[in-house]
This record gives structure tokens, sequence and C-alpha cells, in this order.
């Protein structure tokens, strides 16, 4: 039998999961969601519209996200490819789109900036429309995404307009361990957050996203971000110092895209991510420590609950904590995509996430550079 103490630890520890885990369902309901306009709302002008791809080595996915931007139904759209060295056959795609793809090389990557801030930056140089719209070389869109976005926009006074897209996934890996990403991403910036005046973690999706070229302009545009690995959080926040308007939408109608072809770019992809090229141990420590502790560990109480015959309270409470945290990932998982079985296997896809994240500390402590698409930038010091 345990002692009273560690009874109502336990109980404590376990309404903190429950509260935790069911943030991530109160964050999702709270998402602000964004349809497509109908055919019947007139596709009338707002401005020129200039949609920016950085694309390297993105031979794969480029063509159909050219075609369904080419299939756009806001009347005044040119769209700039930035190709960055590739060397696969991105440029024979954007060249067979041509004259209403406009492909335009990158220059040498600059000492000091990370790449798809580079070719960005690049790309909003080499026009003058009013309208930036930054999209990602693997991101399908649907032919009135353009003119719901830039209607938003509008409507709302925003100076920064954001959207998450479906996210697709094939792989065996990519359906256990994006879900939790999703779940994730929820938590740390808040929906609620983002209708604020001055959110307290802004966020904007840089796979998506829209702003006047004023703005953009005030702001310093990628140059002011030009060394960050997320470049989308990085001016999210210096929107939100200059207190310039910015909101984030979801809109699966709107949008999708595979993240990652495969588990090896994954992992890339999200080591990358992990921390950046601002390091704290302490940071990624914390991180470890808080997957365990809200994921793992509470499954935990009820085999400890039985075997150490703690009487109905703590093995209810056990069998309750299994019962809604599998049942919480198996509805994330089918809301996103992924069969409900990868759901029940959510402790796979954490231990995955624990395993990314004891790599990153790893590497930080060690000071190794961070790798993306063939490129390594040294962490900051």
């Amino acid at each position: 039998m345990l002692p009273l103490w560690v009874t109502l630890l336990l109980v404590v520890g376990a309404v903190l999961v429950l509260l935790y885990q069911g943030a991530a369902i109160l964050f999702a309901y709270q998402l602000t969601r964004l349809e497509p306009l109908p055919p019947e709302s007139a596709p009338t002008s707002r401005g020129r519209v200039s949609v920016i791809i950085a694309a390297r080595n993105e031979a794969d996915d480029l063509g159909g996200t050219l075609d369904d931007l080419l299939a756009q139904d806001y009347p005044d759209l040119e769209i700039v490819v930035v190709e960055g060295g590739s060397t696969d056959a991105t440029r024979d795609v954007i060249a067979a789109r041509g004259p209403r793809v406009r492909l335009v090389d990158e220059p040498p990557l600059p000492a000091g900036w990370v790449g798809k801030s580079w070719a960005c930056w690049v790309g909003a140089r080499a026009t003058d429309a009013p309208w930036l719209l930054f999209l990602d070389a693997d991101v399908r869109t649907h032919p009135a995404a353009v003119r719901t976005t830039v209607a938003w926009a509008e409507r709302e006074h925003l100076d920064l307009a954001s959207i998450g897209v479906r996210v697709e996934m094939v792989g065996v890996w990519e359906k256990l361990v994006l879900p939790i990403w999703v779940q994730r991403i929820l938590l740390t910036y808040r929906p609620a957050h983002m209708q604020r005046a001055r959110p307290r973690a802004p966020m904007a999706n840089g796979q998506f996203w829209l702003t006047p070229r004023s703005a953009y302009q005030r702001v310093g545009g990628h140059e002011a971000v030009k060394s960050w690995i997320m470049e989308d959080i990085a001016i999210a926040r210096r929107y939100r110092d200059f207190g310039l308007a910015l909101r984030f939408a979801w809109s699966a109608p709107l949008g999708r895209t595979r993240m990652y072809r495969d588990r090896h770019e994954m992992y890339e992809g999200l080591l990358k991510n992990a921390h950046g090229l601002e390091f704290s141990a302490a940071r990624q420590t914390g991180t470890l420590v808080a997957l365990f502790a809200f994921y793992l560990l509470p499954l935990g109480l009820l085999p400890l609950a039985i075997v150490e015959g703690s009487g109905l309270l703590l093995i209810g409470l056990g069998a309750f904590l299994w019962v809604a945290l599998f049942g919480k990932h198996v509805g994330f998982a089918v809301s996103i995509g992924a069969p409900a079985a990868y759901g029940l296997l959510y402790p796979v896809g954490i231990a995955w996430y624990i395993g990314v994240t004891a790599v990153s500390l790893v590497r930080g402590i060690r000071r190794r550079p961070v790798t993306w698409k063939g490129r390594a930038y040294a962490l900051h010091r």
C-alpha cells in the first residue's frame, strides 16, 4: 500500500496531465477556420499578388504546386520561383511553365544567412507587387486560395495573414510522429492568444503567409531574420513587436502538403527545428523531461496501482488516464488524416520525438552545426 502523501502526489500529477492533454483539444477547437470563398464571389483584383517560392531540389513537388497556382482564380497574380542551385530537375520544371512562371536565380548565399530566408528576400526584391505571398514548394492550393486569403487580410485589416494547411501523411513514421507535432504546435502557440493585438507567442506558418509589401518592408523583411532557421516564427515576432496585426487560421480546404518525403527527411527536418540556431541546454532538457512526464510516465500509474494494491481510487484514475490519453491521440490522428490505430501507438511516436530531442541536446552541447538541404549553419554564439 502506498503512503498517503505518495497517493496525493500521484492524484495531483494525474490531474495536471489531464489538464495538459486536454489543453491541446481546447486549442484545436479555438482555431480560426478559413473556408474558400464561393465561385460566385467576384474575383475582383485587390492589387497584384506576387507568389514567391524558394526552390532547392524540389522537382518532385514543385510541378503540382505551380500548376495549382496557374489555376488560381485571382485575376492579377505573378509567380516568382527563386532557384537555389538545385542538382535535380527543378529548373526544368520551372522552365516548362514559362513565361507565366518567372525563374530567378539565387545569388551565392552570403555569410550569416539561412538559405530559405535568402531566397525569399531575393524573390521579394525581384517584384514590386503590393502583396507578397510566401509559399513552400510542396504546398498544393485550392483555386480560390489566393483570393480567399487576400479577402480575409483586407476584411480583418491584417499585416500578416497565415494559414495552416492539411498535412498529408504517407509513411508509417509520418503517421506516428506528425499528429504529435501538431499537438506540440498547438500547445506552444495557443490559437486564442493569436487573436490578441500583441500575442505572447506569435506564430506564422512559413508554408503559406501573405503580407502587404509596405508591412514587409517596415519590419525589415527576411533580412531582419536572416540567421533564423525558423524564420516564420522570427518574422511573426517582428510584426508583433512593430505593433502590426497578424493572424493565423486553419484551412485544410485551401491547401495541403506532404512535409517530408521519407523518415530520413522528417528526422532531419524536425531535428533542425528542435532548437534552430539558438541552442539552450536547459530548454532542451526541459523539453525531454516534459515529453516523458506528460506523455509516457502517466501510463505507469495503472500498473503501479495494481501491483501496490492501492485501492480503487488510484486504479480507477490509472484506468481513466489510459482511456483518456489513448482516446485523445486516436482523435488527433483521425482529425488530421491518420488511421486511428496510429493514435493507439502514440508512445512510439513520443519515443521517436524524445530521441530527436536527445540528439538535439547532444549536438547542441557539442556545438554541432544545423544541417538542411545540403547546407550547414553554425549555432549562434
